[in-house]
């Protein structure tokens, strides 16, 4: 069932949580050894809150009794987290990050930490301290990343919905491998990991799930987890309402302007191919919506070719913060080695500029795009690619092949700008190929509107990987 029909049952009390709880650890504990989508698991834990929750939480808490689980990104106090690195791996957290008490405070029961690449790095899930995440739909293929352990735990029913977080992807990327809806809220959008503590403001914490308003659901509960309005840590926030999106999700009604990009800002520095399978998902929405009497128009093309440089230089930055010294970065994996040491050589002067130039991409995206309620994207340029086959030793290789896969996706988290990616179809191979909607500053609901539509329309059968 979807959560949505879960969350009904729960609230009804047909469904307890702890019976919830107990039925998706049972799927984990018998399909996660193929498939690697968890770092830890804690069974008793789960069932400890799950009964918790049942006697001491209001049922008016949005997310009451529904399973989920975090991403090991996300410190709980005390369940083992290794960020996805090995020199972490023996690391219990004595307090929980924001995102986690969110959760909690919503009334939601953790059943573990879903895994990640090292640090979340990559666009790719198989970090080297524990197994590769693999695809649901074809174990051979990776799921994506960084979220891609919580992607494979949706597709493969181990898990209603997931909590994620994107910094230049990292729910989109997965989500789309694994045939999911994923959802990047705009800047500051949500309290707990609105962005605005990051450099550059990129990484946001948002949903993973298989339907639109399953996601809407999870997104209503991050946003405000002891109800509405919620409670911003920022004076600066999105800008527009700060929903329920739930009704949107369901509804689908609106009639929008939407711009369709063929062009991506990396263009300049690297070769930029999409694959025939992902532009037959893009002609496919473009079908759909327009059938829907949306209005369908390309967005002239626009070389941004400072753009490569600038998010190269605050990536590597980023990964100069890393908390790891001296022996400790010989545990490190090699592309993370290779980040790091560029990262911490890295010029106060240079980093300085890429902020400014940034900064300004962000206002001429906006611009750019203001005369649209949405842009459409491929979700992936290229299909899944199989595990191992992005390059663990050549860190300038290993970038370009990233930016290959995913060149649709950073871009939106340096404008700050609200994207949702819908599955579409699948290829003859039976993978999942799905698009991208990216919305105007705080403009989530539309979005929403949007995915419903596609979702609706597209009358997609009930399909589930053969793992399922």
């Amino acid at each position: 069932m979807t959560a949505l029909e879960l969350h009904q049952l729960l609230q009804r009390g047909e469904v307890t949580p702890v019976e919830a709880a107990g039925h998706y650890l049972a799927r984990a504990e018998r399909l996660d050894p193929e498939l690697g989508a968890f770092a830890v698991l804690t069974p008793e834990r789960a069932i400890e809150r799950a009964a918790a929750v049942a006697a001491e939480v209001p049922k008016t808490a949005p997310l009451w009794g529904m399973p989920l689980a975090d991403k090991d990104l996300h410190p709980r106090a005390g369940v083992p987290t290794a960020f996805g690195s090995r020199a972490f791996e023996d690391f219990v957290p004595d307090e929980s990050d924001d995102t986690v008490l969110a959760v909690d405070r919503a009334g939601a029961v953790s059943l573990g930490k879903t895994a990640t690449p090292e640090f979340g790095l990559p666009s790719y899930t198989e970090a080297l301290v524990g197994r590769p995440t693999r695809n649901p739909w074809n174990p051979a293929l990776g799921a994506g990343g960084s979220s891609g352990g919580a992607a494979a735990a949706v597709a493969s029913g181990m898990l209603p919905f997931a909590p994620g977080s994107d910094g230049g992807g990292s729910i989109r990327i997965p989500a789309a491998a694994c045939g999911l809806v994923g959802v990047k809220p705009s800047r500051g959008r949500v309290p707990s990991g609105s962005g605005q503590s990051g450099l550059a403001g990129l990484g946001v914490v948002g949903a993973i799930a298989r339907t639109v308003a399953d996601a809407a659901l999870l997104l209503d509960g991050l946003i405000a987890p002891t109800g509405y309005p919620p409670a911003h840590a920022y004076a600066l926030r999105a800008p527009g309402d700060d929903g329920p999106y739930l009704g949107a999700a369901i509804r689908g009604e609106g009639r929008y302007q939407i711009g369709v990009l063929a062009d991506s800002p990396w263009d300049d520095a690297y070769e930029i191919t999409v694959a025939p399978e992902a532009r037959s998902a893009l002609d496919r929405a473009i079908a759909v919506l327009d059938a829907a009497r949306n209005g369908i128009e390309e967005i002239p093309l626009a070389p941004e070719p400072g753009y490569a440089p600038a998010f190269r230089t605050i990536w590597q930055a980023g990964a100069g913060t890393i908390p790891v010294e001296d022996d400790g970065i010989a545990r490190l994996e090699p592309l993370t080695q290779w980040l790091v040491e560029r990262g911490r050589a890295l010029p106060a002067r240079q980093l300085a500029e890429a902020l400014s130039w940034l900064a300004g991409f962000e206002r001429r995206t906006i611009a750019r795009f203001a005369s649209y309620d949405a842009v459409l994207t491929p979700a992936l340029a290229l299909t899944p690619p199989a595990v191992g086959w992005y390059d663990a030793v050549d860190g300038e290789h290993n970038f370009a092949q990233q930016v290959q896969v995913t060149p649709f996706t950073s871009f939106v988290n340096v404008a700050g700008l609200p994207a949702i990616t819908v599955p579409v179809e699948f290829t003859d191979a039976g993978v999942p190929m799905g698009v991208q909607l990216i919305g105007r500053p705080g403009g989530e609901m539309a979005l929403f509107d949007l995915a419903a539509q596609l979702e609706r329309r597209l009358r997609r059968a009930p399909r589930h990987p053969l793992v399922w």
